[in-house]
């Protein structure tokens, strides 16, 4: 027989969910405008020309429920016993745009819009403020409304803007905001820009499949390799989807990294104040999203540390609920598995 899920601390913890879409209507049709001007990048092209016109019962069924802020997706967190969802703004938020007042545009009347859910379901949503990377200085005064005046408990950046990466100087203001304001920086995947696509498209290995990990956890490197986290110690990262890979590959990355400071092959590589380990277990968390994994989730904990762990759905890119049975029942302490589910994420976010 299988157990039901129930929300209200079950097995003596509650489940907070922290990386779950919402999109909104304005938002789709922009990106979908762009994929059929032809002037998206090829990534976009690749998923929203799909998920944004397929009629398969797949994609129906993301399209109606990153639109639903209401009583669909309150049935789908009680169905898998989901008793919070931090929501954010589905990838690739509006970094595909090119037009600065459209894009920001979208993304106030966004962040009003989910902050009315917020409202609605008070116990049950919590809120994750968009931004418009492209201009910067914007970006750090929606950060700081997000937080003052809509109550929300961090921001998601969905990886690269148009192939820039948050390490780059223009984007100091949204790091700087991030880091006086303790506002976590969630980086959500989105599809490689075209210089570094190369031919994932044609291979079906540009999305979440593969993509989406190798790019993201190319721009999570980027901000741990070139002082970021020394310039600010009190920046917090979250990363997605098993930290997309760092822990499996952090002491590769710590070991060649310091070859190549060493080596001073590259004029970008400098000595950093710690060892990369030092930063994965004091300035990022990471979430299960997409990976419900108990071996990868351990791996994580072994590796970061018990108290940086978080667990995520990725609905409704990726609702199965009998997922959570399966970490329900993972062998790790009930304190560990308390953490996992929810006191870690009260503590990030400040829920």
């Amino acid at each position: 027989m299988t157990t039901e899920l129930k929300t209200g601390g079950q097995h003596g913890y509650l489940r907070i969910a922290t990386e779950e879409a919402f999109g909104t209507a304005e938002q789709m049709d922009a990106i979908l405008r762009l994929v059929k001007e032809g002037r998206a990048d090829k990534g976009t092209v690749s998923l929203w020309g799909f998920y944004g016109t397929s009629p398969s019962e797949r994609t129906t069924f993301i399209r109606e429920r990153l639109l639903d802020l209401g009583p669909l997706r309150i049935a789908a967190m009680d169905e898998s016993g989901i008793d919070k969802a931090v929501l954010a703004m589905t990838s690739p938020g509006v970094q595909s745009l090119f037009d600065l007042d459209e894009a920001k545009g979208i993304v106030t009347r966004g962040n009003d819009q989910l902050k009315d859910a917020c409202e609605r379901y008070p116990d049950r949503f919590i809120g994750m403020t968009a931004i418009c990377p492209q201009d910067p200085e914007w970006s750090a005064q929606e950060l700081k409304r997000g937080k003052e005046e809509l109550g929300f408990v961090g921001v998601q950046v969905n990886s690269h803007t148009h192939g820039h990466y948050l390490d780059e100087e223009q984007f100091d203001p949204i790091l700087r905001t991030c880091a006086d304001m303790d506002i976590p920086l969630y980086i959500h995947p989105q599809g490689p820009p075209d210089n570094m696509i190369g031919g994932m498209v044609e291979a079906g290995l540009e999305g979440a499949i593969f993509g989406f990990a190798m790019e993201t956890s190319y721009h999570a490197l980027r901000l741990l390799t070139t002082g970021v986290f020394d310039r600010y110690p009190s920046l917090k990262l979250v990363l997605g989807h098993g930290c997309e890979g760092l822990p499996f590959w952090i002491d590769r990355f710590d070991y060649m990294f310091n070859a190549g400071v060493r080596s001073k092959r590259y004029e970008r590589l400098k000595p950093l104040q710690h060892g990369l380990h030092h930063y994965l277990r004091t300035n990022v968390w990471g979430t299960n999203s997409g990976l419900p994994s108990p071996a990868s989730i351990k791996l994580m904990m072994e590796v970061m540390g018990e108290d940086r762990v978080c667990y995520a759905m990725d609905y409704p890119y990726q609702f199965v609920p009998d997922e959570v049975r399966r970490l329900d029942a993972m062998d790790i302490s009930p304190d560990a598995k308390r953490k996992f589910f929810q006191t870690n994420a009260e503590a990030l976010f400040g829920i």
